[in-house]
């Protein structure tokens, strides 16, 4: 007895739909990739004592759009955390200025005890750069960053 006509028909097909089941399992494995691999930039803190202020206004920027640049007592200015002379600071500041539309905002972070010398020069050189927007942090600051984690 053979068998005629019927037999057996292939019952998968290929399917024009993208199947939805594992779109979730992929969307939570790459959101892992993302959270291992990136690496986020932590401003280190200086030792420093903060200076007093009698009031202070709260900075409403993105961490993105305020350059932190710190002196110290001795005349030593960090941007970035990295060392920089003096006379540098607006060849390196201008650029990364003008890289933002002349949206940054620079935070002066100096030592109550940095004489008043070292702040008139690295003023000069913000001013030579071009910018516009400068911030000098107070210990009243501190205690409303503080606060706000």
């Amino acid at each position: 007895m053979g068998m005629r006509g019927g037999g057996f028909k292939k019952s998968s097909e290929a399917s024009d739909e993208i199947p939805s089941s594992s779109l979730a399992d992929i969307a939570f494995l790459l959101l892992i990739f993302f959270m291992v691999t990136t690496v986020f930039q932590a401003d280190r803190d200086r030792p420093i004592e903060w200076p007093e202020a009698e009031a202070a206004e709260k900075i409403d920027e993105k961490q993105k759009n305020i350059l932190n640049i710190w002196m110290e007592r001795d005349g030593r200015v960090f941007i970035n955390d990295q060392p920089y002379p003096m006379p540098d600071v607006s060849q390196v500041v201008a650029p990364l200025y003008a890289a933002s539309d002349r949206a940054l905002v620079i935070s002066i972070r100096g030592d109550r005890e940095v004489p008043y010398l070292y702040l008139d020069l690295l003023q000069k050189e913000l001013t030579e750069a071009g910018v516009v927007r400068v911030v000098f942090a107070a210990q009243l600051e501190q205690s409303m960053q503080r606060e706000r984690r």
